[in-house]
Order: C-alpha cells, then structure tokens, then sequence
C-alpha cells in the first residue's frame, strides 16, 4: 500500500503560493538596463540582491516575530561556521560591532584583563571613524600610527613601537579589504598581553597566510551596510571564540542584563527566580538583572533573512570582487608613472571592497580636478574614508597620542581615492572607468 503524505495545511499552502509569486517578481526585475558609457552611474559600492532575498525577507514577515528569530540563529551558526569561530553576535552595524568589541574588553568579567579608563588602544589614524570611536566613547586613549600606500594599512613595527605602559589593546581594521600583516601583529599583541580586535567590515573573505581575516584577533567585527561584502540594509556583527568576550558582548548588546536566554525564551538557566544578584532582593527576577550598562544593538529577523540569502552567496560575491580587482590592475597598467596603483599585501588574497589609488608627484595633477573629471562622467569616487583621523573636526581638543609621523596618512588624506569594483558592475562599466582614468592623464584607452 502507498502511504502518501498528509496535504499541507491552507496556511503553509498560501505561505508557499505567495513566496513563490515573490521570487517570480525578483525575476522579472532581475534584467539590468544597458550600460550607456557616461550616462549610467558606477557606482563605487552597491548591493546585489536576489530572489532568494527577498523571499527570506518575506518569509520572515510572515512568521509575524519580526524581532530577532530562527532567520538570525542561522545566520549567526552560519557565519560562525564560515569563519571558523565558536561565536558570530549579530548587531545593527559594523559601527556597533565595533563599540561591543572595545565595550566588551572593559567587561568586570575579564578581571586584571578589562580595559580601564585611560587605558591604550593602538590604531590607525588613516580609516574609518567608528573603528576608533568607541575607543573614546569608553573613555580610553586611542594611539595613532601611520600607514601607507600601495597597501594603506600600518607596518607590524610601527604596532611594536607605539606600545607604552598603558597599551592594552589593538584595533585595526584591514584597509579596503587588504589585509594588515595579521599573523605578526597577533603575535606582538600576545608578546606583549594585548587584545587584539581585527575590524572586518571591509574584509569578509579576504586571506592572510591562507587564514580567512577574522580569525587572528581576539575579536572580529563585520558590517552588512549595502556597500560591503554581503548585506542585510543596515547590521553588522561580532565574531569571537573566548566565550567570556561573547557573554560580555552579548549582554551589552542586550540591554547589559546578565540573563542569556534567547528572544522569546525564559528560564533556560533553571533559576530565574532562585539567584542573589549583588544587592538585588533574594530571588529577583535574572531577565531583569543588569551587569553592563548596555544598549539595544540587535538586529530584526528581516535583517537576518536578507543576511542568510546573502551568506549563501558569498562565495560567488568574492570570486567576482578579485576578478574585478584584476581587470580594472589590467586596465590601469601603464599609468604607475601617474597612479600609484594598489598592492596586495604580502602572503594575502584580498576580497576587495574597492581599488585604492594614489595620485604621483610626477602627475602634476589636483587629486580634485580628477575626481570631478570622474564624477562628470558618472564615476563614483570615494576618499579613503576620513584621511588622518587626527585632522577631523570632532577630534579637536580630545586626548590621543601620536606614535611617530603620520606623513604617510596625510598622503592618503591628500593624494588617495577609490573607486568601486562590487560584483554590480559590469566588464564594460569598469573598463570604461579604466579608460576615463587614462585619458584623464593624456593616455590612450
């Protein structure tokens, strides 16, 4: 006798009807227009999505939890698998992975190892803003080194030689996606009892000594705006493997309660009312004890649906970001004499988030009159970030030290640029970039 299986229930049969006509419009929206050379934007960065998206994302409203769920518990054993860590927290962006990461070492639960108030943290002057803020929004003491081009990230002995008596951390994130010299630096940061924390958000499936990035530091940090590697709007997350960092990083993105029971669960411990917590009454409810002064950094579990399509993915997003790398490295040789153009650095395989450049001396060209060369022609074009930190308004008047000189960040700050290489953009889009670059400095195409 054949035994087939029940009918699904009307519910699961409309779920499946409307998932259905969801990636049925994804399709239909999946033809890109022509490429018209100087009138289509290029973007320098930019998200690619799919029906796989958004039929997570609507499957995820139709659960109706929309706070974080099952869509973001694998995102997180997904990621963890990928970078081969015991822990991946999700969090609202990169920004605030990077404040759970330095909060996070000046947790009670390190002991003699939290960060105190003014204490050091070696970073890069050269780079993002919120990979140093929070080293001030702990009222810590950044302490700024110097990179350079063609790599744009600070040399191993510049680390060494900016630690002090107060140094205890080191914060770096790998510039555009090239690695830093991680395996060197991690092995400074353990010489001298530093924590190390690696700032992905440009970096998700880039390599150093064969080992993805994120896997040398104490603690990575990743960012899933549109512009990075895979994306789920705005999010971000921590990695880890020291379980004490994941509970001091999981607490404060929780509010800072002390309680670790999962959206929606209670009681996993087994005495929620059965503790002495401090000077709380006996028994006190654990949901509500507090051990950080923590934030609401979670993400929604549309967030996460759109993150674990785009995990799925990634693979493919990598491979396209090297190949473009090496067409528009193909279409720019020639111009070195002009542009300085970007290296890998040594033993790595970057995944790049975009193609650095630097104008040459012998170029005898205003880095602003070729940016709005490119802009008129509908190329976008970024600064590497915020130049020398150090030169930003809203860091006039606070308390930094300087290691060295910062020549090499006032190069970047005055001479440096990028231009984008994600996996929306065509062959032709690129080359047509390449060749707006050289004709810019009186080349042929």
């Amino acid at each position: 006798m054949t035994h087939n299986p029940p009918p699904a229930p009307p519910s699961a049969q409309l779920r499946a009807r409307i998932l259905q006509c969801v990636r049925d419009y994804a399709e239909n929206l999946a033809t890109a227009p022509a490429f018209v050379p100087g009138e289509t934007p290029i973007p320098p960065s930019g998200k690619v999505l799919g029906a796989q998206e958004l039929a997570y994302a609507v499957d995820a409203v139709l659960d109706g939890w929309l706070t974080a769920g099952r869509f973001n518990a694998a995102f997180e054993e997904k990621l963890a698998r990928f970078l081969d860590a015991g822990f991946a927290l999700s969090c609202n962006s990169g920004s605030s992975a990077n404040l759970l990461a330095v909060s996070a070492l000046c947790s009670p639960l390190l002991g003699e190892r939290a960060l105190q108030p003014d204490d050091e943290i070696i970073t890069a002057a050269a780079g993002f803003p919120t990979t140093v803020n929070p080293i001030l929004q702990n009222r810590l003491t950044p302490v700024f080194v110097d990179s350079a081009p063609p790599g744009y990230n600070p040399a191993p002995e510049a680390i060494e030689a900016a630690i002090g008596p107060r140094s205890r951390a080191i914060i770096l994130a790998h510039t555009l996606g090239n690695p830093f010299a991680a395996e060197e630096i991690r092995a400074i940061a353990d010489k001298h009892r530093l924590w190390l924390i690696e700032d992905c958000c440009d970096a998700l499936g880039s390599t150093h000594r064969g080992k993805k990035t994120g896997t040398f530091g104490h603690i990575a940090t990743l960012s899933f705006y549109p512009a990075h590697h895979i994306t789920m709007g705005e999010g971000g997350a921590l990695v880890t493997s020291d379980p004490a960092l994941k509970r001091a990083a999981e607490s404060l993105r929780d509010w800072g309660r002390d309680c670790h029971c999962a959206p929606g669960r209670d009681n996993t411990c087994g005495r929620r009312f059965r503790g002495q917590w401090n000077k709380l009454p006996a028994g006190y409810d654990h949901k509500y004890v507090y051990a950080h002064a923590g934030y609401n950094l979670k993400i929604t579990d549309i967030q996460a649906a759109i993150g674990l399509a785009q995990l799925e993915r990634l693979q493919d997003f990598i491979a396209a970001r090297k190949k473009n790398f090496a067409i528009l490295a193909r279409a720019l040789s020639g111009t070195e004499r002009f542009l300085q153009l970007p290296q890998a650095a040594p033993d790595s395989d970057p995944a790049w988030f975009g193609f650095p450049l630097t104008l040459e001396a012998e170029a005898a060209a205003r880095r602003p009159d070729l940016l709005d060369h490119l802009d008129r022609r509908k190329i976008g074009v970024r600064p590497l970030f915020a130049g020398n930190l150090t030169r930003q308004p809203y860091m006039q008047g606070r308390d930094y030290r300087v290691s060295g000189t910062l020549a090499g960040a006032d190069r970047i700050m005055n001479s440096s640029f990028w231009i984008g290489l994600y996996p929306g953009l065509t062959e032709d889009m690129l080359a047509y970039s390449a060749r707006c670059l050289r004709e810019f400095f009186g080349l042929e195409a």
